[in-house]
């Protein structure tokens, strides 16, 4: 039997080196399409037949895209709005991600810092783009808010700097950590099912409970994603 870490292995489909570089086609480069294709099949099905009254299947992505406006209308104001595509798209393709991981065979590419830390990176430099397009050079007050006096700057900017720049890790290792701890639990006491034989019967009703709980889980991990994305969005459009 495989051990319980060999389903985080990132495995080449298709080979591919440019000037030393590897940009292979990986199991994660699979999962993360079939994840975003998931959203955009998912929708299209869901409304090809758009009615003033919608039955369960225009409610599902109504009430998904409703949910996360509330979100960004809550958290950002109605200057976030306009920002709302982002905080969308990036919401559905962790929270996919996050449940495609829980299929046989698939890859939770969400497990890994390398995928989730380049989408928090470039959602750190969305918003640092967004700030200095909004308040121009009264951006860097992020780094010295008014009211604080100029000789303890020295250390504010530096814990200021900190502070940004922390975002994107905290964002990756909240998520990682938990897609990882919850799949290593399913791989172990799915071991048991097959050494215990018989007796397997208990930790396969065990493992079936962590399975409905690990959906929770990846729902829940894309809703912190989002919030915590549409605070530092907020962070980046608003004075302190």
């Amino acid at each position: 039997m495989s051990g319980p870490m060999e389903q985080f292995e990132i495995k080449r489909l298709i080979p591919l080196d440019i000037n030393g570089y590897d940009v292979s086609f990986t199991n994660s480069s699979l999962c993360m399409l079939i994840s975003a294709l998931s959203v955009v099949v998912v929708f299209a099905l869901c409304l090809r037949k758009k009615t003033l009254i919608p039955g369960v299947a225009q409610s599902i992505p109504e009430s998904v895209y409703e949910f996360i406006h509330n979100l960004v209308l809550n958290n950002v104001g109605k200057e976030g709005l306009k920002y709302f595509s982002f905080i969308f798209t990036l919401s559905l393709f962790i929270a996919t991600g996050n449940l495609l991981g829980l299929f046989p065979y698939s890859f939770t590419f969400t497990s890994h810092l390398a995928a989730v830390g380049a989408l928090s990176v470039f959602a750190l430099l969305f918003n640092i783009c967004v700030g200095i397009k909004k308040k121009k050079l009264g951006y860097l007050r992020t780094f010295m808010p008014k009211g604080i006096p100029w000789p303890l700057a020295p250390l504010i900017i530096p814990i200021e700097t900190i502070s940004l720049l922390s975002k994107p890790f905290s964002l990756t290792v909240r998520l990682v950590a938990n897609m990882t701890v919850g799949h290593v639990m399913l791989k172990i006491i799915a071991g048991f099912i097959v050494s215990l034989k018989i007796a397997g019967v208990v930790p396969l009703l065990f493992d079936s409970a962590i399975i409905a709980f690990e959906i929770f889980i990846a729902v829940l991990q894309a809703y912190i994603y989002t919030i915590l994305s549409c605070i530092y969005l907020g962070d980046a459009l608003h004075y302190h």
